[in-house]
């Protein structure tokens, strides 16, 4: 049974309620100045009607969520160099007592930078082509 609306609202509950705001102004159904007076109410709302109308021509939060289609991971998984380092380390450990060459830790950072240099280069890409949708020049 849903509560009256003129039950006394807390900070929670304000707080809450300019977390949602916000969601929805980042989604862009808001204009700056829709967001400014909404927030203004939210801020002075004494009781739970008075958050209901703020609320009223915006979607409800369980529309907001879009279904994500779950990736299907292989066996061995996705985070495979991050397993691989310490292998490699111990490894060139191993072959240092073995050969008494040091220059075989030289492979530890080499090994770092070929599974993990391709993904930093590709997390940078990713980075640089949001900024571009968010100045709006992509």
């Amino acid at each position: 049974m849903a509560e009256p609306p003129d039950i006394r609202i807390g900070t929670a509950e304000r707080e809450d309620a300019m977390k949602r705001l916000s969601d929805h102004f980042a989604a862009g159904r808001l204009s700056v100045a829709e967001f400014d007076e909404r927030s203004g109410i939210i801020a002075a709302s004494l009781t739970r009607g008075d958050l209901a109308k703020v609320f009223t021509d915006l979607p409800d939060p369980v529309s907001m969520t879009k279904a994500v289609p779950a990736q299907r991971e292989s066996r061995f998984g996705t985070q495979w160099p991050e397993r691989a380092m310490p292998v490699i380390t111990i490894a060139m450990v191993i072959l240092f007592f073995i050969t008494h060459q040091w220059l075989v830790f030289l492979v530890i950072p080499l090994a770092g930078a070929v599974l993990f240099g391709s993904r930093d280069r590709q997390l940078r890409h990713d980075r640089r082509r949001q900024r571009g949708r968010s100045d709006g020049t992509d």
